[in-house]
């Protein structure tokens, strides 16, 4: 049994974590970072397999990721443009491959005018969301009634642009079924970004990668706290009250502080005994918001062949098993690795077959854009963060239908000493590591303010 004092204890290494212990350390407070896994990083994860260098989470950086930006600048750390050089292909409705350049995928000529014009009218509504509060939208209770497929069916009968539309906050970000979550919340998903049209453009929202890895943030984030971060710790009960708080680990520590800052999942809060429970509201709340279901599949080749064919390596179709696909090739490497992606309902159907028959599906839809070489990689390899115990989805927990206007304005209150920090609950950089970053800073900035309260 270990049991030590600090002014902070941070729940969870991953980068709103590490990043809210070094402001906070920074500042003159002790912490100690508890974190369940056997490694520092959470949602990102660079791993070797098999020989070749994965990016199992969290990989890429867009241009208005200040915070990220500013981190990768601080920490020294590197990085390169996805690969992006020549064509894009698109399968549309009647399974036909189509090439084409540019951000409007190559549809009839109707369905392209509906297309951009449900762009705009997304951009529209997106400009009069705040991203930190969504909530104070004038129609945000309306507008959360009403699922976003519901939403697209009342503004057009084009099936192919609602699929279109709707692949870029359900399948592609969220990763649920469109008629799963509210029309605000797939505003608050775009005005994360921007807008609803840097959604839509995959060379602003995928542009960039980290040399080395994108895990490298919280590992040197955490390289700076030393022995203040203790692994192999899952966090099983927080006593708490006006004097502080008291924090057991099934790892048999204890910490007591002043503060504890949960960063981790709220899908999580369920496997820690707080004493005295939570308020009634937070645990309602709590049970309003879920984690999105995807597989992030990789395939490395000898080389990047699909370049041979002129091709960029970045693929579309709503009607394909990986609704999307890129060059994923690493820096500096000769081989050539493709991402694809398979979320919601379609990863539904392929955990209920062998993964024999699921590694086969998935390289056969991988065919459908890159022809038969897709078949047969040297390298595969499946992320499945709906299995990862401490963390049990992806890429981020988002509202049911009612549950954001209802309760986002209670989502990062904190309850007496517990506040709570992560990638989930951030407006700006939703569910990115960008996202991380920023609560991680907000989270340490208000317990900076009560520490000297």
């Amino acid at each position: 049994m270990t049991e030590i004092i600090r002014d902070v204890v941070i729940v969870g290494a991953g980068a709103a974590g590490t990043t809210a212990a070094n402001e906070l350390k920074k500042a003159g407070l002790s912490v100690a970072v508890l974190e369940a896994r056997d490694r520092v990083g959470g949602r990102l994860w660079t791993d070797t397999v098999d020989g070749a260098m994965l990016e199992i989470g969290g990989q890429w950086v867009s241009p208005d990721q200040d915070a990220l930006k500013e981190t990768l600048a601080e920490l020294g750390l590197e990085t390169y443009s996805r690969y992006r050089e020549g064509e894009s292909v698109y399968i549309g409705r009647d399974g036909a491959l189509q090439r084409f350049t540019g951000e409007i995928f190559p549809v009839a000529p109707e369905t392209e005018k509906e297309i951009v014009r449900l762009i705009e009218v997304l951009d529209e509504l997106v400009a009069q969301v705040d991203p930190d509060k969504p909530w104070e939208h004038p129609q945000a209770e309306e507008l959360d009634r009403i699922s976003f497929e519901g939403w697209l069916e009342e503004q057009t009968d084009d099936v192919e642009a609602r699929d279109n539309i709707a692949l870029f906050i359900a399948g592609a970000m969220l990763t649920k079924p469109a008629y799963a979550f509210s029309m605000l919340q797939a505003l608050l998903m775009a005005a994360s970004a921007g807008s609803f049209s840097n959604l839509v453009d995959a060379d602003f929202i995928l542009d960039e990668r980290v040399v080395g890895g994108l895990q490298q943030v919280p590992l040197l984030l955490a390289e700076r706290l030393g022995e203040d971060v203790y692994l192999d710790q899952p966090v099983i009960e927080v006593e708490w009250g006006d004097d502080g708080v008291t924090v057991r680990t099934d790892g048999g520590m204890t910490v007591r502080a002043r503060f504890v800052i949960l960063a981790h999942a709220p899908v999580l809060y369920p496997w820690i005994d707080f004493q005295p429970a939570l308020p009634r509201l937070k645990q309602q709340m709590h049970q309003h918001i879920s984690m999105g279901f995807v597989i992030k599949v990789h395939a490395v080749y000898d080389r990047p062949f699909w370049r041979e064919q002129g091709l960029s390596g970045t693929a579309f179709s709503p009607y394909e098993i990986s609704h999307e696909a890129y060059d994923n090739t690493n820096h500096g490497d000769e081989r050539g690795t493709l991402v694809g992606f398979v979320s919601d309902r379609n990863a539904d159907d392929l955990f209920r077959v062998s993964a024999e028959e699921r590694k086969e599906r998935i390289l056969e839809s991988l065919s459908h854009y890159y022809g038969p070489e897709a078949k047969n990689p040297l390298v595969y390899f499946e992320s499945d963060w709906g299995a990862e115990e401490w963390t049990r989805g992806a890429y981020a927990a988002s509202f049911d239908l009612g549950g954001l206007a209802r309760y986002g304005a209670d989502l990062r209150t904190p309850v007496g000493p517990i506040h709570f920090a992560c990638s989930d609950m951030a407006g700006a950089g939703y569910q990115h590591v960008d996202g991380a970053i920023r609560m991680g800073r907000f989270v340490a900035a208000n317990i900076l303010d009560a520490a000297r309260a």
